[in-house]
C-alpha cells in the first residue's frame, strides 16, 4: 500500500510490537510540524532526538479544512512534555493542575478533557496504557463529542475498546505490509473474545506441563 486515507473522524493503526506502527504515527506527526517528543505544532524543546527519518519519505495531502487545534500524545515522552508545560507556564489549558501532580492515568485523561478542543487534530500513541477500561470508555465518549465538532483523530493501540468507535477506519501493519481491517477481522478483537469465551480450557493448554 503506497498511500493512506484517513477516515474524517478517527484512523486506527493497529498492529503487534515492533510492526512499526509507533514508528509510522511519529513521521506522520514530525511531517504534520509537530515536535517529535510530543505536545503541540509550539512546543520547541528535544531531550532525546532520536526520532527516524521516514517523515522525510511521508507527503502529507491535506484537506482544505485547516485544524484550529493539534497535539500529538506519546506515552514515552509524556513526563518531558508535562515538563515543558510546567515550564512555559501553561497549566491552566491543561486543567489548572501540573500534569507532574497527578497520576499518570489522570494526567492524560485532564489533558484530553481540558486541553483538546473542536476543530483539532490529535494523534495519539496507544493512549489506553495509562486508562482503565471505564476510562477508555469514557474517552470515547469525549472522543465523539470532539469528532462531532470536526476534530480528527490518528491513534496507535492495542485496545479493541477503542477500535470498537464506529466512525473509523482501521489500519492493520504486518510484515507482510498494511492493510485495512474491520474490527471483527483484528487478533485483537478475535483473543480478546476467545479468551473471555473458552477461559477455562485456554488455561487448561496454556499451563499444562
Amino acid at each position: 500500500m503506497q498511500s493512506l486515507a484517513f477516515h474524517p473522524n478517527v484512523t486506527f493503526i493497529i498492529g503487534e510490537n515492533g510492526t512499526g506502527k509507533s514508528t509510522l504515527l511519529e513521521a506522520i506527526a514530525v511531517a504534520l510540524g509537530f515536535n517529535a517528543e510530543g505536545g503541540t505544532k509550539n512546543f520547541r524543546f528535544s531531550t532525546n532526538d532520536s526520532h527516524s527519518s521516514l517523515h522525510e519519505y511521508l507527503r502529507i495531502s491535506k484537506s482544505f479544512n485547516t485544524p484550529n487545534d493539534g497535539f500529538f500524545l506519546r506515552a514515552e515522552s509524556f513526563y518531558n512534555v508535562a515538563s515543558y508545560i510546567d515550564e512555559i507556564d501553561a497549566i491552566k489549558s491543561y486543567g489548572g493542575v501540573s500534569l507532574h501532580e497527578q497520576s499518570h492515568g489522570e494526567s492524560f485523561f485532564s489533558l484530553f478533557m481540558n486541553r483538546f478542543s473542536g476543530q483539532g487534530l490529535y494523534i495519539l500513541d496507544e493512549p489506553e496504557a495509562a486508562l482503565s477500561p471505564m476510562r477508555q470508555l469514557s474517552m470515547l465518549i469525549r472522543m465523539h463529542e470532539l469528532a462531532e465538532q470536526g476534530s480528527q483523530f490518528v491513534i496507535a493501540t492495542h485496545s479493541p475498546i477503542l477500535m470498537a468507535y464506529p466512525e473509523s477506519t482501521i489500519y492493520s501493519l504486518t510484515q507482510e505490509g498494511i492493510h485495512e481491517s474491520t474490527l471483527e477481522e483484528t487478533e485483537h478483537y478475535q483473543t480478546t473474545k476467545l479468551f473471555f469465551e473458552n477461559r477455562d480450557r485456554l488455561f487448561h493448554h496454556l499451563f499444562e506441563s
